[in-house]
């Protein structure tokens, strides 16, 4: 069994999203802790680059992403939760969850 947690900042960014997208949010955590990552794929999550993957919401008033990474004992930290706005994921975005992962490490 897997454990989604959700760094600090990460949360209030979750929180701002539409309740839909909250809702696909948790639908994702949920299919991760019980099958783990590697049996989960797209369309719900999907690799970005290093040890950085991504839950994919979609919802209607848009799409949005979180950004997590695998860590020590079968957890999964949500590092950056964000509503997108472009085709790619922004660099910002990934520079935002690698420094939070640095810091949680």
């Amino acid at each position: 069994m897997w454990a989604v947690a959700i760094h600090p900042k990460a949360e209030a960014e979750l929180q701002a999203l539409p309740a839909d997208m909250r809702a696909r949010f948790l639908r994702i955590a949920e299919l991760l802790e019980n099958f783990g990552p590697q049996q989960v794929g797209l369309p719900h999550v999907r690799p970005l680059q290093g040890k950085l993957w991504e839950m994919r919401m979609q919802g209607r008033d848009g799409i949005a992403r979180a950004v997590y990474a695998a860590m020590h004992g079968r957890r999964l930290l949500v590092l950056h939760v964000f509503t997108k706005k472009t085709q790619a994921t922004p660099r910002k975005a990934l520079e935002t969850a690698r420094k939070r992962l640095e810091s949680a490490a």
